[in-house]
């Protein structure tokens, strides 16, 4: 399923109801959230709080990326919000925990994405990849908005598009930093399925429309 999922870290968070309004009337099938500790990456966002008020507002998948340590640790809290998906990074635990953490999501009914920091390359996910609901690769440094899209991801996503295609598996992947309606495009040709868009969606002078962005 391709998508679009709006990031509500470039929202007006005073009007949160409003902005997620707009997320639905774009036709968007995804709210993403971004959970950030300060010690994973040097930012803080969201946490429990926020995510709860976002599944009072909305029926929408709600897409929880988790950009912090011990990303396990929260796992039944994150469900208990109300995420549908909860993607954490590769790069925040050992093969075990990776595992027990995938087993653990899933065991709740749950999807589970498995994210990769630009300097991780595209082989590390392979493993997992049978195992896993969606990758997202990142195309910016995680923990900030507004960077410059990587364009030398795009050599990761179609290496594990073509690993997803040689293993004949149903997994997604999202793409997230720096996405506007050019690098949709290139993300799209490259094989995303999932398009974060943060800056671009919510200052944007009128509402995105996901399908004519994801049909051109």
């Amino acid at each position: 399923m391709k998508t679009l999922a709006p990031s509500i870290l470039a929202s007006d968070m005073l009007n949160l109801g409003a902005e997620i309004k707009k997320i639905e009337e774009s036709g968007s099938k995804y709210v993403h959230i971004d959970v950030m500790d300060g010690c994973f990456v040097p930012n803080i966002s969201f946490g429990m709080p926020v995510i709860s008020c976002v599944r009072k507002c909305t029926d929408l998948i709600l897409d929880v990326h988790a950009m912090i340590v011990e990303p396990d640790r929260y796992i039944n809290d994150f469900i208990s919000c109300g995420a549908d998906i909860i993607t954490f990074h590769i790069e925040a635990l050992d093969n075990e925990r990776i595992i027990n953490a995938i087993e653990l999501i899933h065991s709740k009914g749950k999807k589970v994405g498995l994210s990769l920091k630009p300097g991780t390359v595209a082989e590390e996910i392979f493993p997992y990849l049978e195992l896993i609901d969606m990758v997202l690769v990142m195309t910016v440094e995680p923990g900030f908005g507004g960077q410059k899209f990587m364009h030398d991801m795009m050599k990761k996503v179609t290496a594990i598009k073509e690993k997803i295609t040689q293993l004949d598996l149903s997994v997604d992947i999202q793409v997230d930093g720096g996405i506007n309606e050019e690098t949709l495009k290139i993300s799209k040709k490259a094989g995303a399925d999932i398009f974060v868009l943060g800056t671009a969606f919510f200052k944007s002078p009128c509402i995105p429309n996901a399908a004519e962005l994801l049909d051109e």
